[in-house]
């Protein structure tokens, strides 16, 4: 059975059981609807005109998801991934065999940009503080954590993608944290002295 939804034409597969009730779903660009084995093919099409706009919806919601699963944002780009039996990446496409070859070059890279950034912004530091061991990880609250206990600066993996400013920024509050463990009108001021527009940017993060 095919039904017309928005200009375009979806596939309807019928699933008949001993049902009382009739259950419609969207997956995977198919129209699937679980029904008596009494249902006519009139009827549900009766039915799928009167939920016409929680079709809608599912179908929408589907094709946000799927954008999601083939791209991603890398240092404040976003990328479409395309399978393929190389790694290749050029201006708005990464080329990749699988998500697992994917993740393994992500991971490599953030560890590269992030200690990078982090040599970089302790060395304009003119105060005395230590050099910090780099620690990423996934989290879900925090961009990053100042550990003085034994001098750990912890970034959180999701900032890769975002921009180098907003990495940056990251850093220097963490390193700030060394002079002031707290978020005094001090410690802003340290902030402001090496990231400029810090107000900017931690609006862009939040």
């Amino acid at each position: 059975m095919i039904y017309e939804l928005d200009g375009k034409k979806i596939n309807v597969e019928i699933v008949k059981k001993n049902n009382k009730n009739t259950y419609i779903r969207y997956k995977e660009g198919k129209i699937y609807v679980t029904t008596n084995y009494f249902c006519s093919k009139l009827y549900i099409k009766h039915l799928l005109d009167k939920n016409r706009d929680y079709l809608l919806k599912m179908v929408n919601q589907s094709l946000r998801r799927d954008e999601m699963n083939n791209s991603f944002y890398y240092l404040g780009k976003k990328y479409d991934i395309v399978k393929a039996n190389f790694f290749d990446m050029d201006d708005d496409r990464i080329y990749v065999s699988s998500e697992e070859e994917l993740n393994k070059w992500l991971k490599k890279q953030i560890s590269i940009i992030y200690k990078s950034r982090l040599d970089y912004i302790y060395s304009l530091f003119e105060e005395k503080i230590p050099y910090p061991n780099l620690k990423i990880r996934k989290m879900k609250t925090r961009w990053g954590v100042c550990n003085r206990k034994n001098n750990n600066v912890t970034l959180n993996s999701e900032l890769i993608k975002y921009g180098y400013d907003q990495i940056d920024y990251v850093i220097t509050h963490e390193l700030s944290h060394f002079v002031h463990f707290n978020h005094s009108k001090e410690f802003w001021n340290l902030v402001g002295k090496y990231c400029k527009d810090y107000k900017k940017i931690r609006k862009s993060l939040k």
